[in-house]
């Protein structure tokens, strides 16, 4: 949207007619399809490692920009070499995501090579390096989304536990699995809870921050910024470990290591987990589905959708919507379907 002028009034001569504001549209619109003039040839590699600088100025997260790092010098560089960016172009484009699709890599990751390198000519192209930005006419590619999500039964759910080993770290790990299947939190905002984020009054855990790449830091985006509830089963748990740690200062990690009371490793807990999984032979899993756990359970349990996004952080409503399948059916058409064709043989 845009103002050409004020509009002219009956009996005045001041702002624009009808055939005025109408010529003034089209000299913008003509203005606006002029080809823009690059001030300096600039090479990709150049223009994002710029970039990178001035998202970093920003304030982007130390992960993200070490992913950004990473696929800027891994798989668009190699490939675009130093090319000024008014040498690539929609075909070459093309040719990049065909390549990579070539290598095996996932679609998810190929559209995040071309998410960066869209970002990099939309910022070469305000500062006038480029003279426009051909990712955006890429047809990028569709990752089908997987019908079925995993999650654990109850009885898995318990499997598991029971499966952890008896020792101080096979005990802590119990609670945090517990935790995980039943608030939602990912596994960085649980490894960086610490006691003072548990509200036992109120009964929520605020999550405020994250541990990931060997870094604290805020949570993934504003929304996972939360409060969560706490089910009596886990309040218990975490009672009962509370009890028995050494570390609970209020600014004392909850799952810290039990004999140093640092930060648990993320790989380790993964692996751990993996393996009290093979005994308690469920099948392959990751960490991630305790998190499916607990929105597919408040799902069934009816609780709204909106509510469901809101504890688990999630930014766009659709990401919640894979649970959406396993809530109550409001339309009632088992009942419905009981009336139209139950007891009747006729076709």
């Amino acid at each position: 949207m845009r103002v050409l002028g004020p509009v002219r009034t009956d009996g005045s001569v001041n702002g624009l007619s009808s055939a005025e504001a109408e010529a003034a549209l089209r000299r913008a619109i003509l203005a606006s399809q002029e080809v823009r003039r690059p001030t300096e040839a600039v090479a990709l590699e150049e223009a994002g490692r710029r970039y990178l600088a001035n998202r970093e100025a920003l304030g982007l997260k130390t992960g993200t920009l070490s992913d950004y790092e990473s696929y800027l010098r891994v798989h668009l560089i190699p490939f675009f070499g130093e090319r000024p960016l008014n040498e690539i172009g929609l075909e070459l484009i093309e040719d990049f995501v065909e390549r990579k699709r070539a290598e095996g890599k996932a679609l998810k990751s190929i559209r995040n090579y071309l998410g960066l390198l869209h970002a990099i000519f939309a910022h070469a192209l305000r500062r006038g390096w480029c003279a426009g930005n051909p990712v955006a006419a890429v047809d990028k590619p569709r990752e089908q989304r997987a019908n079925d999500i995993r999650y654990l039964t109850a009885a898995e759910l318990d499997a598991l536990v029971g499966a952890t080993p008896n020792n101080p770290l096979g005990q802590l790990e119990r609670v945090l699995y517990l935790t995980a299947a039943m608030t939602g939190m990912r596994r960085g905002e649980l490894l960086a809870l610490r006691w003072q984020d548990v509200d036992w009054k109120a009964g929520v855990i605020r999550v405020r921050r994250t541990f990931t790449r060997g870094q604290f830091g805020t949570p993934k985006t504003r929304r996972s910024s939360r409060a969560v509830p706490i089910a009596d089963r886990v309040r218990a748990e975490l009672r009962h470990h509370c009890a028995r740690s050494a570390f609970t200062d209020e600014l004392d990690l909850v799952f810290s290591h039990p004999v140093s009371g640092s930060v648990l490793d993320p790989s380790k807990v993964r692996k751990r987990f993996q393996a009290a999984a093979r005994r308690a032979e469920l099948r392959p899993m990751r960490f991630h589905d305790l998190r499916h756990t607990f929105g597919t359970r408040m799902a069934a349990a009816g609780a709204p959708l909106r509510a469901i996004q809101e504890w688990l952080g999630h930014s766009d409503q659709r990401t919640t919507l894979i649970y959406a399948d396993y809530a109550p059916d409001l339309t009632q058409g088992a009942m419905w379907a009981a009336r139209a064709f139950g007891g009747d043989d006729r076709v």
